[in-house]
C-alpha cells in the first residue's frame, strides 16, 4: 500500500489551470523527488495535497485516510507535515519556542522529541535559547524542518528546501533527509529546483510541466535520461 495517493488532482486559479489530472504515489520510508521548471506547478502541489488550496478534482489518500477536503489543521492531525518554502520561522521566538510550536501537533506530548531533533541537528541544541533572527540560512532551514519533525509526522513535504544555501550545506542537508527517511520510515515528497541533488536521494521523480505530469519513474531512469533532463530539469 503507498504511503500517499494521488489521484487525478486538479486545481484552478480562477480560469487558469495550474495542476491538470495529476497522478503519482509516494512510498513509505522513501523519497519521492516532484521536480520541474519555475511555474511549472510543484508549489501548487505541496499546498494541495495538505489543503493550503482546494482541488477542483481528484484525490489525495494518506495511507487509509482521505485527505482531500480536509482542513490543513485535520491533515496534519492525520501525520502530514508541510515544510513551505522561504524557511517559515518566528523570528522574534527562540529555537526551543519555535520547536515548541511543532510539538503543539502531537498526540502525546513528552521530552522525547527534542532530544530526538537535536540528535538530528546539534547545532539547534547548542543556539536554543537564541532568537531565531539570529540563526544562518542553513540553520533556519533546520529549525523549519525540526519544527515539523516535532509534530512525530509520518509523511513530510518540503518545497524547495535548498533554497539559498551553499553547495556544501545542501548535500550535507540531502545526505541527512535520506537518512531521515530512510531510518525514521518517513514518507518524503520533496519538491526540489535542484534536480540534481533531489534524484541523488529520491527513489521515484516526478516531472511536471505546466500543471501536467510529464513523466512518473525511477530517479535513476530519470538522471539518467539526458533528453528529459535537459528539456524539463535544465541540466
Amino acid at each position: 500500500m503507498p504511503g500517499l495517493a494521488v489521484t487525478g488532482l486538479s486545481v484552478d486559479y480562477g480560469h487558469v489551470a495550474a495542476l491538470v489530472d495529476v497522478s503519482f504515489e509516494a512510498e513509505p520510508g522513501a523519497i519521492t523527488a516532484v521536480l520541474g521548471a519555475n511555474g511549472a506547478g510543484k508549489t501548487t502541489l505541496l499546498r494541495a495535497l495538505t489543503g493550503l488550496v482546494r482541488s477542483r478534482s481528484g484525490s489525495v489518500r494518506w495511507r487509509d485516510t482521505e485527505l482531500t477536503g480536509r482542513s490543513v489543521e485535520e491533515v496534519v492531525r492525520c501525520g502530514v507535515a508541510h515544510v513551505p518554502e522561504g524557511r517559515g520561522v518566528i523570528e522574534e521566538l527562540t529555537v526551543e519556542e519555535n520547536l515548541r510550536l511543532g510539538s503543539l501537533w502531537r498526540r502525546r506530548r513528552n521530552r522525547r522529541g527534542f532530544d530526538e531533533v537535536f540528535e538530528l541537528f546539534p547545532v539547534l541544541e547548542e543556539r536554543r535559547s537564541r532568537h531565531a533572527s539570529t540563526l544562518s540560512g542553513g540553520e533556519r532551514q533546520a529549525l523549519a524542518i525540526a519544527r515539523a519533525l516535532m509534530a512525530r509526522p509520518e509523511a513530510l513535504l518540503l518545497d524547495e528546501p535548498s533554497l539559498g544555501l551553499a553547495p556544501i550545506v545542501t548535500g550535507q542537508f540531502m545526505r541527512r533527509l535520506a537518512s531521515l527517511s530512510r531510518e525514521e520510515g518517513l514518507t518524503v515528497v520533496l519538491v526540489e529546483q535542484n534536480a540534481r541533488s533531489a534524484l541523488s536521494i529520491a527513489s521515484t521523480a516526478v516531472v511536471l510541466n505546466l500543471g501536467r505530469v510529464v513523466v512518473v519513474d525511477r530517479a535513476e531512469v530519470v538522471a539518467a535520461d539526458v533528453q528529459l533532463r535537459h528539456h524539463y530539469l535544465g541540466f
